[in-house]
């Protein structure tokens, strides 16, 4: 993640998170930090062990992205398809639950123990630049699939990082807010805001 007060590196570990909440208004750093996070990932993971779906409706931060070989598809910038691959997720979370269940584990580390090669299933890391536009096309179900998939999905191994300019009640609801216990906050544009994604700190 960068370095502490003292100059010590401070790391993280995304399976543990499970999930990310990132805020930050142009310019604060969020858009740094969110690329520090993928690339990390890419290093330590080949791609037969970590998948992306990168959710970008500003058509710009994460399309340079488009030619890496752990996508699990090209960058997705339109918001329509952007809520279907959502209901993709959830229902891809569903199927890996059957699967743990039909082995007898508990998560997808257990499970992958007991495969082979391409038997074997990979992380998903679902990466959202800019909730607060995903919100605007469709508040009710981008709400719903996010606290379902936050709640439940991390035994699939599947795990989100989502990053808003505008971390207002409307865009970072009490329920979002809830399921992503982890968050970073760098500067925003109001004391409101702050108080939103940090909980008064």
């Amino acid at each position: 993640l960068g370095k502490g007060a003292g100059g010590e590196a401070v790391a993280a570990n995304l399976s543990r998170m499970p999930h990310l909440l990132i805020a930050g208004a142009t310019g604060s750093g969020k858009t740094v930090c969110l690329n520090a996070i993928i690339c990390c990932l890419l290093l330590h993971n080949p791609p037969t062990s970590v998948k992306f779906i990168m959710i970008d409706p500003k058509r710009v931060e994460l399309t340079p992205y488009n030619n890496i070989p752990h996508l699990s598809t090209p960058v997705i910038v339109d918001t329509s398809k952007a809520l279907s691959t959502m209901r993709w997720l959830n229902q891809e979370m569903n199927k890996r639950y059957q699967k743990l269940a039909a082995v007898g584990v508990r998560n997808i580390e257990g499970y992958n123990k007991h495969k082979q090669g391409d038997e074997k299933l990979p992380y998903l890391v679902l990466v959202i630049d800019e909730l607060a536009d995903l919100m605007m096309a469709g508040f009710d179900e981008v709400e719903h699939i996010l606290c379902r998939l936050a709640q439940l999905a991390r035994a699939t191994g599947i795990h989100l990082v989502v990053a808003t300019q505008r971390p207002s009640v409307d865009v970072v609801t009490g329920l979002i807010k809830a399921n992503f216990p982890s968050r970073i906050s760098f500067a925003v544009t109001s004391q409101v805001d702050s108080r939103t994604i940090l909980d008064g700190a």
